[in-house]
């Protein structure tokens, strides 16, 4: 991420996370993109029982106020507001937490036994170690300050 990118990114999150704290609304992940020829600042949020569509649109209203009330981003781009999806990102321990029991796959910043990219249930979340169960029934720990990304995997069958 560029350091613009990442000055706005963090801005954004400073600003959106007593904001949609105030509905009861849970900031999930910003990111601040260029796409097909566009800058696009994404806003991911959940709440107990799922976001609507009513609350996409508060949020986009007020946020996207507030954003060019403070002047962080001086370029023309486009504000999304959405739920994480059936694939969530997880970023923060309290999402790993909610997590256990549940199939994820995390890319690792450096490689760990000669690989970067995990996919299992997760275990347990404990002193900064998340415990993968992998398909093959081996546990592997991973160093939470060393993954890259995280997300949700849906299963079909479930």
């Amino acid at each position: 991420m560029k350091p613009e990118s990442k000055r706005i990114v963090n801005e954004v999150s400073h600003f959106a996370e007593p904001l949609l704290s105030s509905w009861l609304l849970e900031l999930v992940d910003v990111e601040f993109v260029f796409e097909n020829g566009r800058w696009v600042l994404r806003i991911y949020m959940d709440k107990e029982g799922g976001v609507t569509l009513d609350d996409c649109a508060e949020v986009s209203r007020e946020l996207g106020d507030l954003i060019d009330a403070e002047d962080i981003i001086n370029i023309s781009y486009v504000l999304e507001v959405s739920s994480p999806g059936l694939n969530r990102p997880l970023k923060k321990e309290r999402d790993f937490v909610r997590s256990i029991g549940k199939l994820i796959k995390v890319t690792m910043v450096e490689p760990i036994d000669n690989r970067r990219n995990f996919t299992g249930r997760l275990s347990d979340v404990a002193e900064g170690i998340l415990r993968l169960s992998l398909d093959n029934n081996d546990l592997v720990e991973l160093p939470l300050r060393d993954v890259e990304k995280a997300r949700l995997k849906y299963e079909f069958n479930k």
